[in-house]
């Protein structure tokens, strides 16, 4: 996974007022910290920062981060958002090594189209939307896929069936359901509605038979 350089400028004034200011310059007030440093102070340009969140590793992206002339590898930790707007801001930089291994969470994308299920008046139950998995930096994987082309009523994706990429664990729970099926509301209506004309055509084929008995 190739790294995004990103330049993060220290000297800002910390503070509500001081940090809104920067905001209103297109800047996101940031901090970056890792591997015993204290932690810094910064803050990125927003057009940037999301230009290097954009690409296929989304989040998880390795960056470049430039600070004080000085080039670091690092992740973003955590992006903070205005509850009612939604907009970043604040984002907190975490310096990494190729070496080590870290715990991160992946996307995990359904792929296909499980049209056997669906002719069983079945559904896909998306359930686990993100997997932690443990990796080194160049080894962590943009995504988790899962085809669900073969998936009938009644099957299940568990955690333990996942195929990870080499060099990519994780300590999740091999038997917590990832993906899972069910029954629509119209299937079970349609399966009430077939036991009920079995029923009653049992019940005309008695009736007819206690007419034709020799007792009737």
């Amino acid at each position: 996974m190739a790294e995004i350089t990103l330049v993060a400028e220290t000297g800002r004034t910390t503070g509500s007022r001081p940090s809104g200011r920067l905001r209103a310059q297109g800047k996101i007030p940031g901090v970056v910290y890792g591997h015993g440093s204290d932690p810094t102070s910064v803050s990125v340009v927003w057009r940037e920062l999301r230009t290097a969140l954009s690409g296929e590793a989304g989040m998880n992206a390795l960056l470049s981060l430039v600070v004080d002339g000085e080039t670091h590898l690092a992740i973003v930790k955590e992006v903070q958002r205005n509850p009612i707007q939604h907009t970043v801001s604040h984002v907190d930089f975490l310096l990494i090594s190729r070496d080590e291994e870290l715990s991160i969470d992946v996307p995990v994308v359904l792929v296909g189209e499980a049209v056997e299920l669906a002719r069983e008046d079945g559904i896909v139950e998306h359930l686990l939307f993100s997997l932690t998995v443990n990796a080194k930096p160049n080894a962590i994987p943009n995504e988790i896929s899962i085809d669900i082309s073969d998936l009938r009523l009644g099957d299940s994706v568990r955690v333990g069936d996942l195929h990870l990429p080499a060099g990519v664990t994780t300590d999740v729970d091999a038997e917590e359901t990832v993906v899972g099926t069910s029954i629509t509301r119209a299937g079970i209506e349609g399966e009430v509605e077939g036991e009920g004309e079995v029923e009653g055509e049992g019940g005309e084929a008695a009736e007819a038979a206690d007419e034709a008995s020799p007792e009737s």
